[in-house]
């Protein structure tokens, strides 16, 4: 170490001081760092690694540093505001204030929020925030590490060298701040931290707002403020797009491999791209909503976003967020909501990313059986400590409120529910009663979606729940978790395995599709069939459906038709629109080859039409949750076919929905039905335009006085083989 003998030490610094600046294992630099008081004179110390000079300068008047060894400059120096200008051996010199100079930013007030765990908008607060601090342009950064012995802000604006720039603790909240001046906008970070283990970690920030592209895990300074959004409208009116009695039709999209611009080395499309071309495509068919697959940063494309380092950063697969933002606008201008499947339930074990990451386990249980998800090999957030919980909940408003994002869709609700969840006898751990059930992750549940509702009651929260766990979309002050709907996981798989049976075996199996009304308006459901089914060898929708090609396409078309006449809010995986021959692949596009072929192009018209039909008939969707919409007509199950009537309100005209799940030809068919009159057939899923056999009614039926399934009158009517026929009571066309 070089030192100088006849450098004097102000009385605030020791050679003991010393020796740590410069290995980086000072506890408290801001103590002893930039400027201070010996005496009656006012010092200036800094570290500064490969500098040959330093030279303070203050109101135009420079004084030079003295070495007090290592790299630790030193001088008494007169005036308070000052820059600093290294010289280096090659002949270079850096100027720039000296961040040691600077006051603390966090507030007492938000000190207060962060200690005690309820500081809502956590984003706010933590991170990396591009602000003016007494005059200078720079960057905040902050973190939650309360049991790191330091930690440091490293990046290419101080050569990674976490003993340049050791950040300061914000009280006693476990929090660490530093302002930078000269980092902006672009700039790479990482934090640098001694754990309380002893280890030295380089970590991402679980609060930044942007990331490197994967395989790169740097975080990246994003300036998110002052984005322009043209939205009003659409966020004044959204309240009624997300009510139980609206028509709600979700088309669920894996950006990654929605669509890849093969003239440019196979790349997905870029948000801006997407905003163009997605939802002119999401427009066209008729959705209402488009669920987009998670998008905060995950470094692993194969977990399709599912395994998330970067909670608060929109992915920069397809650019930044400002564009992601562009997305979100377009979106709401061309009347489509746009809602974020979000991942609260586990976090993968990268060493970048929140394990272990104040050298304790933090953010996760320390116990496996309680911190470890065995079925993905991820580490399980502790959600019982407060300041995690408000980690989560924070993330949920963010997405919400700087995003305008419409909703969030929560993943994996059942693996946070129960403690037993996917675990053998004696690989997890009851709670305090001796039962299965987490009460901190339900707790936590209710907790969002509280903080959610109560922010904004225009979004909605959706639970993937495939348990019976009891009134998950029931508000939380009656006792239920507070979700506004809920994936309906049972009738998913009742009627695709009723489907996947040839025809001639269904009648045996009839209760497969009828025993889910039993359920159905025990919860807001919403009917599901995502990405989950059409992967890991389920094959397509298509491959699913037995029989000859034209059986096939046709038990598809009756699955969509059964589908969207059906109690429950719609989502359909993309892809599945238009029959994709071949399971999802998500490192490619989809075959939108075979979407231009007629039998696959009448599958896309069918769905089209269906949304189409849905949003404009108000006794498919007003009623989608509640009884009162519902009543059984004729089922047949040796003929396995099935009959039902949909309502809306007083005024709305009723629909009857017959269905003929064999591929024989039901002709003169008696159908008692609840009104006299014509009834307009609306939708016929056998129709040529569809790719079907267009045997039909001929645009509608009048009734006749044969009393027939309880009613006094009834249609004769023409069921076409695998086929499902819509008719609306109403008016000869």
């Amino acid at each position: 170490m070089t030192l100088d003998p006849t450098a004097k030490f102000p009385d605030f610094l020791s050679q003991a001081d010393v020796d740590a600046l410069n290995a980086g294992t000072h506890p408290d630099p801001f103590g002893v760092l930039g400027p201070h008081k010996s005496g009656t004179r006012r010092w200036i110390t800094t570290y500064q690694p490969d500098a040959t000079e330093v030279i303070a300068t203050v109101a135009g008047k420079s004084t030079p540093l003295k070495r007090l060894g290592g790299a630790v400059f030193s001088a008494p120096v007169a005036g308070k505001a000052y820059t600093l200008t290294m010289r280096f051996a090659d002949g270079t010199e850096h100027t720039t204030p000296d961040p040691f100079a600077f006051d603390p930013i966090l507030t007492d007030f938000d000190q207060y929020l962060l200690g005690e765990g309820s500081h809502k908008e956590l984003w706010r607060v933590l991170g990396a925030h591009v602000v003016s601090h007494q005059g200078v342009d720079g960057v905040h950064f902050a973190v939650w590490a309360p049991n790191a012995q330091r930690i440091s802000v490293v990046g290419e604006f101080n050569h990674w060298d976490g003993r340049r720039h050791p950040m300061r603790p914000a009280g006693q909240t476990g929090v660490w701040e530093i302002f930078m001046p000269d980092v902006g906008e672009g700039d790479l970070y990482k934090y640098e931290i001694a754990g309380a283990n002893g280890v030295v970690a380089l970590k991402a920030d679980p609060v930044g707002f942007g990331s490197e592209h994967p395989p790169e895990k740097a975080s990246v300074v994003r300036d998110i403020s002052g984005y322009g959004w043209k939205d009003d409208n659409w966020m004044k009116e959204r309240a009624t797009r997300a009510d139980r009695a609206s028509p709600i039709s979700i088309y669920e999209v894996h950006l990654g491999s929605w669509r890849r611009r093969y003239d440019d080395g196979g790349r997905p499309l870029s948000y801006k791209e997407l905003a163009r071309d997605l939802v002119a495509y999401v427009k066209f068919m008729g959705f209402t909503h488009i669920e987009l697959l998670p998008i905060s940063e995950f470094p692993f494309d194969g977990s399709w976003g599912y395994q998330p380092v970067g909670l608060f950063a929109p992915t920069i697969r397809f650019g930044p967020p400002h564009e992601f933002r562009d997305f979100v606008d377009a979106a709401h201008a061309a009347g489509i909501g746009v809602l974020l499947d979000w991942v609260p339930g586990h976090f993968p074990t990268d060493p970048h990313g929140l394990a272990t990451f104040d050298g304790t386990h933090l953010y996760e249980h320390a116990d496996p059986r309680e911190g470890f998800h065995q079925d993905w090999n991820t580490l399980i957030y502790n959600y019982g400590r407060r300041e995690v919980k408000n980690y989560l909940v924070s993330n949920a408003l963010y997405w919400l409120e700087e995003y305008h994002l419409d909703g969030l869709r929560v993943d994996a609700v059942a693996s946070m529910l129960y403690r037993n969840y996917s675990r053998q006898e004696g690989q997890w751990v009851p709670n305090k009663d001796g039962g299965t059930e987490n009460y901190e992750a339900i707790a936590f549940l209710q907790e969002m979606n509280t903080a959610t509702y109560g922010a904004d009651p225009s979004i909605m929260t959706i639970a993937e729940e495939s348990t019976s766990f009891p009134a998950v979309s029931k508000p939380v002050h009656t006792g239920g978790l507070g979700f506004g709907y809920k994936w309906n996981m049972g009738w998913m798989n009742d009627t695709l395995r009723y489907f996947e049976y040839d025809p001639i075996h269904r009648q045996h199996h009839q209760d497969l599709i009828t025993f889910g009304i039993h359920y159905a308006f025990t919860e807001n459901f919403i009917l599901p069939i995502s990405h989950d089914e059409v992967v890991h060898g389920k094959g397509s929708m298509l491959e699913k459906m037995p029989g000859n090609e034209w059986e096939k396409f046709a038990n598809l078309r009756a699955f969509y038709g059964f589908m969207w006449t059906h109690p429950g809010k719609k989502l359909l995986f993309m892809g599945c629109e238009f029959a994709q021959p071949e399971e999802w692949n998500h490192n490619g596009e989809l075959n939108w080859g075979a979407a231009d072929q007629p039998a696959h192009k009448g599958i896309q018209k069918l769905v089209q039409d269906l949304n189409t039909l849905y949003r404009n008939t108000p006794a498919l969707h007003v009623k989608d949750c509640d009884p009162d919409g519902f009543t059984w007509l004729n089922g047949d199950p040796e003929q396995s076919t099935l009959g039902y009537v949909r309502y809306g309100e007083k005024d709305d005209a009723s629909v009857v929905i017959m269905c003929n799940f064999t591929p024989v030809e039901r002709s003169h068919f008696r159908l008692g039905v609840p009104e006299a009159g014509f009834w307009e057939e609306v939708l016929n899923t056998d129709a040529e335009i569809y790719g079907g056999g267009n045997r039909g009614n001929f645009g509608g039926v009048e009734t006749t006085d044969v009393s027939a399934d309880g009613y006094p009158q009834s249609l004769e009517m023409t069921l076409p083989p695998l086929s499902v026929v819509i008719m609306r009571q109403g008016h000869k066309p």
